[in-house]
């Protein structure tokens, strides 16, 4: 199975001025632990994940000050549409981290999370004893 077939399609993208909280409200609303922050001035994009918020909660920064491009992971791993959910998760595996940005050629098209890939690996009807 590829990349694309577990993919989500929805991408949330923001801005670096984003404030911590109004990115939490949209993540929340759409329902994603992640955004792609695209700082169109620099060009480039980033990637701002529900962990990044809660570390900074952690330590006490206001949500309400702290901007998405303070908090922006920018040495962001991309998946291409076309690798292996294997590779997707090998990826994942050696970053350390759990949601991938997908990019064909004209930007990003989805976000890949371990979630996606392991309800792929496993069959829905499948009961844990």
């Amino acid at each position: 199975m590829l990349v694309r077939d577990a993919m989500s399609t929805v991408v949330l993208t923001i801005g670096p001025a984003h404030t911590l909280r109004q990115a939490a409200r949209l993540m929340a609303a759409r329902r994603v632990g992640a955004a792609v922050v695209l700082d169109t001035d620099a060009g480039a994009l980033g990637i701002l994940t529900e962990r990044d918020i809660l570390n900074s909660l952690a330590l006490d920064q206001d949500p309400d000050r702290e901007t998405a491009g303070s908090h922006t992971t920018r040495d962001v791993v991309f998946a291409a549409p076309a690798w292996t959910l294997a590779e997707a998760a090998e990826a994942m595996t050696h970053g350390g981290f759990r949601h991938l940005v997908v990019l064909d050629d004209h930007g990003p098209v989805g976000m890949v999370s371990v979630r996606d890939i392991i309800r792929c690996w496993i069959p829905v009807h499948s009961v844990v004893s």
